[in-house]
């Protein structure tokens, strides 16, 4: 199943993928949840799925041109992990984690498929990259790894864009991670059965104007989605609707020489395989 939160008629509209057209669920499940918080604190993604494939001619909306929200519009919690591949620690010059390396990310920073990230007028050292991001279905606390991947709604692309001048302004990271429209999160929330393999190995790529700057594999995350989850758990209770954001792999612009930054005009898109394509033009503020 693949769902995603679209604008539609000026609506936030929960949409589930049939072939080349999406599912207005408001009009084939009208009693279900209309919001992706709602509908995973309900427990009803088979049932929105249910609807979708029994809905008449009247609830398809042609895919092509339809304008996407962030997948996930409000999430209770968006937790992101640092450093979580090994040669991008390396890259960057850190010490390879021993313990996830855990910041926040606000629901404002949020910018989605094909809308535009935000340049900020402060700092031009806008970066970009390439993790996935695992949707959270069930809540729960003291998680233990064994048990961690049955509380996964599903997966998508996010694009961590980061103002790295006000990322290193402190020991902590989350000025530089939390400008308005800074990170791209889209186009839909694919479940598990998508993924027969799981995302321990599925490629990672990022491309900005076509020029692919990363190009790894998630089987390269220093902690795995389990160890994520446990370990935030031991700490906190996550809840339906929650946000893991799993980390980037080498080939950031700020490694490079000289950095790559991201600017007015150009487009930045980010593949993972088996989930789709995340692309946002960068917009000067």
């Amino acid at each position: 199943m693949r769902i995603a939160t679209i604008n539609h008629n000026g609506t936030p509209t929960l949409a589930v993928r049939k072939g080349d057209n999406y599912v207005d669920l408001s009009k084939a499940a009208p009693n279900l949840p209309q919001d992706m918080v709602s509908l995973l604190q309900a427990g009803a993604l088979d049932k929105a799925n249910q609807a979708a494939q029994a809905a008449g001619d009247d609830a398809l909306i042609p895919a092509a041109g339809v304008t996407y929200l962030p997948v996930v519009t409000n999430p209770p919690t968006i937790l992101c992990c640092g450093l979580n591949y090994r040669d991008h620690a390396i890259e960057t010059g850190n010490a390879i984690p021993d313990y996830p390396i855990i910041f926040v990310r606000s629901a404002t920073s949020l910018a989605a498929h094909n809308a535009p990230m935000i340049l900020p007028k402060a700092a031009s050292d806008y970066d970009y990259e390439a993790e996935l991001a695992v949707i959270i279905g069930k809540g729960g606390r003291h998680i233990s790894k064994d048990k961690a991947l049955d509380h996964v709604a599903g997966y998508a692309c996010f694009n961590d864009g980061s103002i790295r001048s006000y990322q290193f302004k402190a020991p902590q990271w989350t000025m530089g991670k939390n400008f308005d429209a800074s990170g791209g999160f889209g186009p839909e929330l694919v479940t598990p059965d998508e993924l027969p393999n799981g995302v321990g190995d599925l490629r990672i790529q990022c491309r900005l104007n076509g020029e692919t700057l990363q190009d790894s594999s998630t089987k390269q995350h220093i902690f795995d989605v389990p160890a994520v989850i446990a370990a935030l758990t031991e700490v906190m209770t996550l809840t339906a609707g929650d946000v893991i954001i799993m980390g980037t792999p080498p080939g950031v612009g700020a490694a490079r020489t000289p950095p790559v930054w991201m600017k007015d005009g150009d487009v930045c898109e980010i593949e993972i395989e088996g989930i789709g394509i995340l692309s946002n033009p960068i917009v000067a503020e």
